[in-house]
């Protein structure tokens, strides 16, 4: 009686279950109309699928959402996104097996699934609309058609890509989607022009902004995926090791399985219209409200989006997050909110016979502070022997074929790109002039065409007129005179307190707060560039008094207010050391962040150590070996300093020859030191972004490891190798057996002749002695272990001689290379210089890779 009992029960559960199992499954035959507002839904009522309002009036669009979250629906799938139906709009899950959506008997969509044995469709709890076979196999899902949005668990693969919805005031429209390189993909963003423009005969209608992590050589699938736990990232192989993270939210690794998304937290990954990635998380509690929160973006900047402003000029606002857009001279909106469209004006009609005497009819808008995104195809010609900013637009206005030029420097070299078309946008670039062609009536204000100006002619009243306006202007004249007396004594008066408080900062040894207007004039408004970095350009300017110095103007500034910046200010001013340049001044007026330091006549050590590099008379001149010594000595000294002797302890995170400077006596004080204090996520959060210069990088920047200020002794190791043999680390232009600088030095080390490696610039005038102690020093600097490394103090009386230094081991990069074979990795690198070298580079946002020289690495 027990057994029986037993058998019915099971057999209770088994028809229960099974039931369960059927109850959200849809069979063939089944219908869905607009007007019986009907949806299909997941059976744990997380999605629905069924039709919703359009933004028109009386247009609808079929697709997924969220069934039972509050306010808008969120669309996460859609079948006619780009097409919405009217309200006689029919779907069918047709005999056949195909699914059909038809508006007034017209086939708007369809799945194209005819006779490929589909017995049912269903809504799964992960957001999948799937269509199924007898033997319950996906013959169909939305997972494998995304539009804009990724959910958790859905794959997007190589043959796949995310596509931003279309807007009225949007000309192109974005895609995440793999990069396909020679030997790697990356997961990009990419700004794409409309199709129209196809018949403008561009060959290049595409331009990748963003880029996340590059897969090199890999084998088996590769998918990009976002899991339920918030991580999102690329996973290649079948081994789990095989995952290289895009966003690491706090625990989790991404899978590649179909699991049921967690109920608890809804997550979404987005491509929004603007052109940017955004991870949400829906909560329920912000600040009494329920709504999605954005949880990570990929770009933090919206003008580091290219196509945002169409072809027009984006401009960041003091938060550094909103941006505005100005059109180009010559060209205009459609309508108030949408993009800049091009103008008839910068089109020219090249003709070479007739272009001389077209010229008359075109000049050239000088657009300062500005640079441009352009494609390889845009590039006519890129000129490096600019000698003046408006030669590089005199050449464009001379090239019938070109529209536009970008001059700008790299590496404190001029190029002057000159453009063909204007495609993909501009933005605000310190260091960069756009020249833009345009038609010799139009409007140098961007955004507007001129209006010619007439006389009016009705004269028969003037004289009249004058009679009236003579008292009215000796009277505004004699108020007006009156007023700049007032403003006179107001403005000398508070020069004279301001200059009170700056003497009595100066005693104090604070820096000087200085107003904008102040630097704009020292610096002839920031005419004379120095050079440009990480942390913003470099102005050299003159003080009222004729003091020399150097203004920099920082870039991605913390959006913290003007009290907390001066407090960080007066902190970094406070800490003084003969081997660091002083910080005299800032100034901090709105958005507006700069810093005043020092002037050093002689530069730069990379330009006296490093051969071919500079003027003459810097390529003329070598360093002898004893001011090569003392310099090495006293940069360590600087570096102990802020590693061990300040109350906060600080990380530079990018020593390299650039950052050091000479003074007139060759005196070399640290620069940059401490910036990371006032600098954004991107570059004071040293545990999760890689910041510094390849070639002196750290290997824990590249493992994910702490970084400590260790890191730090690893790139003055290298810098210390650098100066001992007055060349680059990395030198493809030598043999097989010199090229990589630390391997070679480290062999004859070890084979006790350090002459060999000797700058031979020195003609082997070297302490011996002295230059086996800097090479062991060198090499225990850049031992791959953390706790290898000696403290910057303990290097200073290691090159002193106070103390005895131990022969060092191999550094692991170094032992690597010889065990692959010197000569193996040449070849291999050779023909990657190669091609780097044969690359047009264009002007991209520091995002971008670009081929350098002089930063490449084995590593």
């Amino acid at each position: 009686m027990a057994s029986s009992s037993f058998l019915v029960l099971l057999f209770l559960v088994l028809i229960l279950g099974l039931g369960r199992c059927m109850a959200n499954q849809i069979p063939l035959g089944s219908k869905m109309t607009v007007q019986d507002n009907h949806t299909w839904v997941s059976d744990n009522k997380t999605f629905a699928f069924g039709f919703t309002p359009a933004d028109s009036i009386d247009q609808f669009l079929l697709g997924i959402w969220y069934a039972e979250l509050p306010g808008d629906r969120v669309m996460v799938w859609s079948a006619n996104r780009n097409s919405p139906v009217g309200k006689d709009a029919i779907l069918e899950l047709d005999a056949t097996g195909n699914l059909v959506l038809s508006d007034r008997k017209i086939v708007v969509w369809t799945s194209n699934t005819s006779d490929f044995g589909v017995q049912n469709a269903e809504m799964s709890d992960s957001g999948n609309f799937v269509l199924y076979n007898n033997t319950l196999q996906p013959v169909w899902q939305s997972f494998s058609h995304p539009t804009d949005t990724l959910l958790p668990g859905q794959k997007l693969t190589v043959s796949l890509e995310l596509t931003s919805s279309s807007s009225a005031s949007y000309r192109g429209y974005y895609t995440l989607k793999m990069l396909q390189e020679r030997t790697s993909l990356s997961l990009g963003l990419t700004y794409n022009l409309p199709e129209s423009y196809n018949e403008l005969k561009v060959s290049h209608t595409n331009y990748s902004y963003w880029s996340g992590p590059e897969i090199s050589n890999v084998t088996g699938d590769v998918i990009a995926i976002l899991d339920e736990s918030g991580n999102f990232g690329i996973v290649y192989g079948e081994s789990s090791d095989g995952t290289v993270y895009v966003y690491k939210n706090e625990g989790g690794v991404p899978s590649t399985g179909n699991r049921s998304i967690d109920r608890l937290v809804l997550r979404r990954l987005t491509l929004e219209k603007n052109g940017n990635l955004r991870l949400y998380r829906w909560d329920n509690d912000v600040n009494g409200s329920r709504e999605w929160v954005p949880e990570w973006a990929a770009v933090s900047k919206p003008c580091d989006i290219a196509g945002v402003c169409g072809n027009g000029i984006c401009n960041l606002d003091g938060s550094k997050s909103n941006a505005s857009c100005s059109c180009l001279p010559g060209t205009s909106r459609g309508e108030p909110d949408s993009q800049c469209l091009p103008n008839s004006s910068l089109t020219v009609n090249c003709d070479p016979q007739q272009h001389e005497n077209s010229m008359s009819q075109f000049k050239i808008a000088t657009i300062s502070q500005t640079n441009y995104y352009f494609s390889e195809s845009s590039v006519i010609e890129n000129y490096t022997d600019i000698s003046t900013i408006s030669k590089c637009g005199d050449i464009c206005l001379s090239d019938c074929e070109c529209v536009a030029s970008v001059y700008g420097l790299k590496e404190e070299k001029a190029y002057c790109w000159i453009l063909r078309n204007l495609e993909f946008g501009g933005f605000e670039d310190p260091g960069s002039t756009l020249f833009v062609k345009i038609g010799r009536n139009v409007s140098i204000t961007p955004g507007r065409n001129s209006r010619p100006s007439g006389g009016s002619p009705e004269r028969s009243n003037s004289s009249r007129n004058r009679v009236l306006v003579l008292p009215i202007v000796i009277c505004m004249s004699a108020l007006i005179g009156f007023l700049c007396f007032l403003l006179y004594y107001s403005l000398h008066r508070r020069r004279s307190l301001k200059k009170a408080m700056e003497n009595s900062l100066m005693v104090s040894g604070a820096p000087l707060n200085f107003s904008y207007r102040d630097l704009q004039s020292a610096t002839n408004n920031f005419t004379q560039l120095l050079g440009t970095g990480g942390f913003g350009s470099v102005y050299k300017g003159s003080m009222g008094d004729g003091t020399l110095v150097a203004v920099k103007k920082l870039d991605r500034v913390l959006p913290h207010g003007e009290k907390e910046f001066i407090t960080e200010v007066n902190t970094i001013g406070s800490m003084h050391h003969m081997n660091l340049v002083r910080l005299c001044g800032f100034c901090s007026e709105g958005s507006k962040r700069l810093l005043v330091y020092e002037f050093m006549k002689n530069g730069s050590l990379d330009k006296w150590i490093f051969p071919s590099y500079g003027s003459r008379e810097i390529r003329d001149r070598v360093l002898d070996w004893q001011t090569r010594f003392l310099i090495a000595i006293a940069t360590a000294q600087g570096i102990a300093y802020f590693h061990e002797q300040c109350r906060n302890r600080i990380i530079h995170c990018d020593i390299k020859p650039e950052n050091i400077l000479l003074d007139e006596n060759f005196c070399p004080k640290v620069s940059d030191f401490g910036l990371a204090k006032l600098m954004g996520r991107e570059h004071s959060n040293v545990v999760t972004m890689v910041r510094g210069t390849r070639g002196y990088l750290a290997p824990e920047w590249i493992s994910n490891r702490p970084i400590t200020v260790k890191a730090d002794v690893y790139s003055y190791g290298m810098l210390l190798l650098e100066i001992i043999g007055g060349r680059r680390n990395l030198d493809m232009s030598l043999d097989p057996v010199s090229f990589y600088y630390p391997g070679w030095a480290f062999k004859e080390m070890t084979n006790e002749t350090p002459m060999k490696v000797a700058d031979k610039r020195l003609m082997g005038i070297v302490k011996e002695e002295e230059l086996m102690r800097a090479l062991k020093v060198a090499f225990w600097c850049i031992q791959d272990e953390v706790w290898m490394r000696p403290s910057m103090g303990e290097v200073v009386k290691m090159l002193e001689g106070s103390v005895e230094i131990n022969t060092p081991s191999m550094p692991q990069a170094v032992l690597e290379l010889i065990e692959e074979g010197l000569e193996h990795v040449y070849k291999a690198m050779k023909r990657e210089f190669n091609h780097c070298s044969s690359f047009a580079i264009t002007s991209q946002p520091s995002s971008l890779a670009t081929c350098s020289y002089s930063t490449m690495s084995p590593r």
